[in-house]
């Protein structure tokens, strides 16, 4: 699918929506929607369809939580269209207290990538003193690193850049990269 070829991305979730936010995610030079994500408010377990665009007409993936309330909460990542197991997420729960990190697990749900916060130092600083620090993410396959999501200078609107251009063997599926942006957008952006 065309969604899934590109190395950059552009992500933005919509301020102040009262009953359940949304994120768009564009390709590199913001001008084409390519992901389009309804989040329903009052969930107590999450379960996030991720469309091809704003007439949620064509559903891409399915990201869903594993448990109700779960601190440490695994969240696997289906293709839709073809009803494909991809992988799944795991929030390192007692990690992400300072510094959030997240485990990328395969089929088999054995680990074999991360996702983290840039540093304890600003991480720290981000949780108790001012949002207005952007996060950054990398995400590790195999030791390798693939990709990059640096959160643009908006106190207002979170919003992403995507990089996995650094992925030069394609070994990160971007349908689990999709999923990542999303996850990190709605479950982390509840703590700002």
């Amino acid at each position: 699918m065309q969604q899934y070829t590109f190395n950059k991305y552009f992500a933005k979730k919509s301020f102040l929506k009262i009953f359940g936010g949304e994120i768009r995610i564009f390709d590199e030079s913001k001008n084409k929607l390519l992901f389009f994500v309804k989040q329903k408010a009052f969930k107590l377990k999450e379960d996030i369809t991720v469309y091809a665009d704003e007439t949620k007409s064509k559903e891409l993936l399915k990201i869903k939580a594993r448990s109700v309330i779960d601190f440490s909460a695994i969240y696997d990542v289906v293709d839709v269209t073809s009803n494909e197991a991809i992988g799944s997420l795991r929030r390192k729960g007692f990690k992400s207290i300072l510094k959030d990190s997240w485990e990328i697990l395969d089929t088999k749900d054995q680990v074999v990538g991360s996702i983290d916060e840039d540093s304890m130092f600003k991480a720290i600083l981000r949780r108790f003193l001012t949002n207005l620090i952007p996060q950054k993410f990398f995400i590790t396959l195999n030791k390798n690193q693939v990709g990059v999501l640096q959160q643009t200078f908006n106190p207002f609107v979170p919003q992403f850049n995507i990089d996995f251009s650094s992925d030069i063997a394609n070994s990160l599926d971007r349908r689990m990269g999709i999923a990542i942006v999303i996850l990190l957008q709605i479950i982390e952006g509840r703590q700002n």
